[in-house]
C-alpha cells in the first residue's frame, strides 16, 4: 500500500479524533504528505503530536467546514503547495444531533447539522475540484453512513445529510467516468468514536440522563474501531473502490434496505423498540 500513497497529498477533515485521526496517521505511515484539518484545534494538536513522535509528514490546520469563506481561503493556501501531486481528499468531518423526533427537532439545529455534514462535503469538494480537473487525477472520499442507506426514526437531520452525501458522491461518480479522478462513498456502521458523546441534547423534552443512556446504547452496538475503519478506507482508495460499507452491522443494514426497500422500516422499528425495551 505504501507505494500507492507515496508522492500523494491527503487532505482529511475531522482529523482531530476518530476515523479522521486514524486516516491521517495511517496515510502518513504509508508515505503520504497529510494535511489534517479540524475545528477542534486542541485535539488536532494531539493528532499532530502523535505524528511528530513517529516522524510522519503531517501539517495541521484549524478549519470550520461550516464556513464557506474559511474553506475557500484554505484551498487557496493549500493548492499552490500541491505542485501537481496526486490529491486524495477525505471529507470526514461531521457531527451528531440528539434531538429526538422530527417534531421535536428545532429547524435551526437541523440546518446546523446539514451545514456541517452535507454542505461541508460539498464546499470542500468544490474548492479543490479545479485542481482535480486540471490534473485529471486524484480521489475524493466522502463519509456517508448506514443512515445514508436507510431512514431511521429520530435521525431525520442526520439521515437527510448522509443520504445527501451519498447522492452527491454517486452523481460525481457518473460525471467522472472515463477520467483519472475516482470517488468512494463510505457507509460506516457503528464505529467506536465520540460522535454520540459530542451530540448534546437539543430536542424538546430530552434530558442529560436520556443522552447518557443513548451513549451507553450506542457503545454497546458500535462494532468497529476507528483504526479498522481507517484501514478499510485507505484500502478502498488503493483499489479505487467506489462504495464501502463498514462493519457487520453496516452490511446487514445495506442488504436489508436493498432487498426490502419499504418493509425494512417496520423490521428495524421492531428491532429498535425491542432493544430499547430490554436495554440492549
Amino acid at each position: 500500500m505504501t507505494a500507492h500513497f507515496s508522492n500523494c497529498v491527503l487532505i482529511v477533515t475531522g482529523a482531530a479524533s476518530g476515523i479522521g485521526r486514524h486516516v491521517a496517521l495511517q496515510a502518513a505511515r504509508h508515505g503520504a504528505l497529510v494535511i489534517a484539518a479540524d475545528i477542534n484545534n486542541l485535539a488536532l494538536a494531539e493528532t499532530k503530536s502523535i505524528g511528530i513522535d513517529e516522524g510522519l509528514q503531517m501539517e495541521v490546520h484549524e478549519l470550520d467546514v461550516a464556513d464557506k469563506k474559511a474553506i475557500n481561503d484554505f484551498a487557496k493556501m493549500i493548492i499552490p503547495q500541491l505542485k501537481g501531486r496526486k490529491l486524495i481528499l477525505v471529507n470526514n468531518a461531521g457531527v451528531g444531533l440528539f434531538s429526538g423526533s422530527f417534531n421535536n427537532t428545532d429547524q435551526d439545529d437541523f440546518e446546523w447539522l446539514i451545514n456541517i455534514n452535507l454542505w461541508g462535503v460539498i464546499r470542500m469538494t468544490k474548492a479543490f475540484y479545479p485542481y482535480f480537473m486540471q490534473h485529471n487525477n486524484g480521489h475524493i472520499v466522502n463519509l456517508s453512513s448506514v443512515f445514508g442507506l436507510g431512514g431511521f426514526a429520530n435521525q431525520t437531520a442526520y439521515c437527510t445529510a448522509k443520504f445527501g452525501v451519498r447522492g452527491f458522491t454517486e452523481a460525481l461518480r457518473m460525471e467522472l467516468v472515463g477520467t483519472g479522478i475516482y470517488t468512494t462513498c463510505v457507509h460506516p456502521g457503528g464505529i467506536k468514536t465520540n460522535i454520540m458523546r459530542a451530540a448534546t441534547p437539543k430536542g424538546a423534552g430530552l434530558t442529560a440522563d436520556m443522552h447518557v443512556k443513548a451513549i451507553a446504547d450506542f457503545e454497546k452496538i458500535a462494532m468497529t474501531t476507528p483504526e479498522k475503519a481507517a484501514e478499510l478506507i485507505l484500502e478502498a482508495v488503493k483499489r479505487k473502490q467506489p462504495r464501502l460499507v463498514i462493519g457487520k452491522d453496516g452490511r446487514v443494514i445495506d442488504m436489508v434496505t436493498r432487498l426490502l426497500p419499504v418493509a425494512y422500516t417496520k423490521i428495524f422499528k421492531k428491532k429498535v423498540d425491542k432493544a430499547l425495551k430490554v436495554g440492549l
